[in-house]
C-alpha cells in the first residue's frame, strides 16, 4: 500500500464520529464498482446515484483516509498550468473548455455540498494569484488577458491596489472570482452518508487483489478475502495511478508536498476578505482561512516520492512555511499546530487522466494529478457516468489517459 502521508493531520479531527463500513463478506452483483473512497470515488458515487446507476464502492482502508485528509480544500478554476500556456499545448478552444469546465465545476462542487446535511465549510472565495517576481509581470499580464478572454471572471490588480488591501506589496496579481474553500474530509464524509441514503454501497476494508475479464464481458473483482463482485463496468478512483497501468500509458510523476495549519488567529482583520492566496513561481506557495480562524499554508514541493518521515526535518519544512506566512503577514501570532507531509502526482501535460481505459472495455480511470484534485474529480465524475451512460462529454478527447497532448512530453 502506497503511503500517502506523514504526520500531525488537521482535517480528521474535526469531524468525529464518522461513519463506519462493514468489510465485503459475501458476493455481489451490481452495474458499476467503484475503487477507492477518496475525493474522487465520494464524488463519482454520488453523481453516479443520481442518475441512477446501481454501484458498489470498496476501500481497502477508511472512506477519507487517504489523500483526502491531506487536501488542502481550495476550489480554484486556474490551474497548475496558465491557460495562455494551455492554449500553447492543445489551442485556444480545448483549452478554453477545459477552463470554464473547472469554473463550472466549482458550482457543481457548491450544490453537492449545499445539499448535505452537515456543514462541510464550503465558502466562496476571491482569489489573488501574484506575481512572485518583476520578471512574472508580463506573462501574469498575458494570463489576464487570456482568462478575460475566455470569459472568465477576472480582475488585475497593479502593486498599489495589493497594497491597499493587503500588508504586503507584489508587482501586480490576477483576482479570480468565483472559487471557494471547503473542508475535505467533512466534504467526502457528507457525500458518501447522502449517497448510502440513496442507495450507495460501500465496504471498507476491502482491498481489490484481482480484476478479471469474463467471456460475457463483465468483469469479476476479487478481495484479498476471497469474496467477487461482478460488474458491467469497473472505475479505478485510486487517486493516481494503479497498478493495472504499470506505467503503459501515463505519463506523470509523484513528488511530495508540505503543509501547516496555524492555531487559532486573535485576529484577521489584514486578510482582505480572506482571499485564496498563491503565486507564479513554481512550486508555489498557496494559503488559506479556516472557519474557525486557522490559517493552512502549502508548498516546498520537492521531487522525491515517499512523504518526509523525519519529524525534525518535517519540522523545518513548516518552519520555512510558516517564516513565508509572517513575511506576507507580519501580524499573525497563532503558531503552528498541525503539520504534515503528503504524496503530490503532476502529469507531464498538467491535465488530469480521466476516462476509458482504450484497451480494457467498460474499465474507467479517474486520477486527478496537480493541484486542482477536488475540481478535476467534479468533472470526472460528469464523465465517466455519461460515458457509462452511452453518452458524449466536451472533456473526453482533452483529459483522456491516451491524448493527443501527451505525445510531445
Amino acid at each position: 500500500m502506497k503511503e500517502l502521508y506523514t504526520g500531525n493531520l488537521y482535517w480528521p479531527v474535526t469531524l468525529k464520529p464518522t461513519s463506519e463500513y462493514p468489510p465485503l463478506r459475501q458476493n455481489k452483483k451490481t452495474k458499476v464498482a467503484i475503487i477507492g473512497g477518496g475525493m474522487s470515488g465520494a464524488i463519482c458515487s454520488s453523481i453516479f446515484m443520481q442518475n441512477g446507476l446501481s454501484t458498489i464502492l470498496v476501500e481497502r482502508g477508511e472512506v477519507a483516509g487517504g489523500s483526502t485528509s491531506a487536501n488542502t480544500g481550495l476550489l480554484q478554476f486556474s490551474n497548475d498550468i496558465m491557460l495562455c500556456d494551455l492554449i500553447e499545448q492543445i489551442g485556444e478552444r480545448d483549452a478554453q473548455i477545459f477552463y470554464r469546465a473547472c469554473r463550472d465545476a466549482v458550482q457543481m462542487l457548491e450544490e453537492a455540498a449545499r445539499s448535505l446535511r452537515i456543514d462541510v465549510g464550503f465558502i466562496r472565495r476571491n482569489s489573488l494569484y501574484y506575481a512572485s517576481s518583476e520578471q512574472d509581470l508580463p506573462k501574469l499580464r498575458r494570463e489576464y488577458d487570456a482568462l478575460k478572454a475566455c470569459g472568465l471572471n477576472v480582475e488585475f490588480w497593479t502593486a498599489d491596489d495589493i497594497s491597499k488591501h493587503f500588508p504586503f506589496r507584489k508587482p501586480g496579481a490576477i483576482v479570480t472570482h468565483g472559487d471557494a474553500e471547503v473542508n475535505p474530509f467533512q466534504f467526502v464524509n457528507g457525500l458518501t452518508d447522502a449517497s448510502v441514503d440513496q442507495g450507495l454501497e460501500i465496504h471498507e476494508q476491502t482491498d481489490i487483489i484481482a480484476h478479471e475479464t469474463l467471456t460475457s464481458g463483465l468483469h469479476r473483482l476479487i478481495t484479498s478475502d476471497g469474496y467477487e463482485i461482478e460488474v458491467e463496468h469497473v472505475v479505478y478512483a485510486v487517486g493516481y495511478e494503479p497498478e493495472e497501468l504499470r506505467g503503459k500509458l501515463i505519463k506523470a510523476e509523484i513528488n511530495r508536498s508540505f503543509a501547516l495549519v496555524t492555531g487559532v488567529q486573535p485576529n484577521l482583520q489584514s486578510w482582505h476578505e480572506r482571499f485564496l492566496i498563491w503565486e507564479t513561481a513554481r512550486p508555489y506557495l498557496y494559503m488559506r482561512t479556516t472557519v474557525d480562524g486557522r490559517v493552512v499554508v502549502g508548498g516546498l514541493d520537492e521531487e522525491i516520492e515517499e512523504p518526509l518521515h523525519s519529524d525534525g526535518e518535517r519540522a523545518k519544512r513548516s518552519g520555512k512555511l510558516h517564516q513565508q506566512l509572517k513575511a506576507l503577514f507580519p501580524d499573525l501570532q497563532a503558531p503552528v499546530e498541525f503539520e504534515w507531509s503528503a504524496t503530490f502526482g503532476e502529469s507531464r501535460d498538467s491535465l488530469p487522466f480521466i476516462g476509458a481505459d482504450p484497451a480494457w472495455k467498460n474499465v474507467y480511470y479517474c486520477l486527478g494529478y496537480g493541484g486542482n484534485g477536488t475540481v478535476y474529480s467534479m468533472l470526472a465524475a460528469h464523465l465517466i457516468s455519461n460515458l457509462i451512460q452511452g453518452k458524449e462529454h466536451p472533456l473526453t478527447e482533452i483529459v483522456k489517459l491516451d491524448r493527443q497532448s501527451l505525445a510531445n512530453v
